[in-house]
């Protein structure tokens, strides 16, 4: 049994899904392992980890309008807000989405379904670092 671990690190944009797929596969095939299981692990509280459709970004629109209605920035429905007023309401979006993920590998290829792709998602409307934690287990 192998082990592999790396620091992925990712400049966001701001507030919103980002695609970090192409890092996460061309990392984990260069371990040259085939069978395994790798974690995927966001280092903060108030930006998450989802697996969803990569092909049409109206998927990508309509999970962004969904987490704004049932986590709304609002200032008078939190006290917490040292950040601002978005501040809250990311971390309730990561609590409802979760900071981690686990991906089998098998015969050396991550096996993400046709039409799905690992992103971060953001919940803060300035930009941040934001740092990844990948974790490969295998032979």
């Amino acid at each position: 049994m192998r082990q592999a671990s790396h620091i992925l690190a990712i400049d966001g944009t701001g507030s919103g899904l980002t695609d970090i797929t192409a890092p996460i596969v061309r990392w984990s095939e260069a371990q040259d392992m085939r069978e395994g299981l790798l974690t995927i692990f966001c280092r903060h509280t108030s930006a998450s980890l989802i697996i969803t459709e990569n092909a049409a970004h109206a998927v990508r629109h309509d999970i962004e309008a969904y987490f704004a209605r049932i986590a709304p920035e609002d200032a008078n429905a939190y006290v917490h807000d040292d950040e601002g007023p978005d501040d809250m309401p990311a971390h309730l979006r990561t609590a409802l989405t979760g900071v981690n993920l686990s991906v089998p590998l098998i015969d050396g290829t991550l096996t993400l379904g046709t039409w799905q792709g690992i992103f971060l998602f953001e919940h803060r409307r300035r930009p941040h670092r934001r740092s990844i934690a990948l974790h490969l287990m295998g032979a």
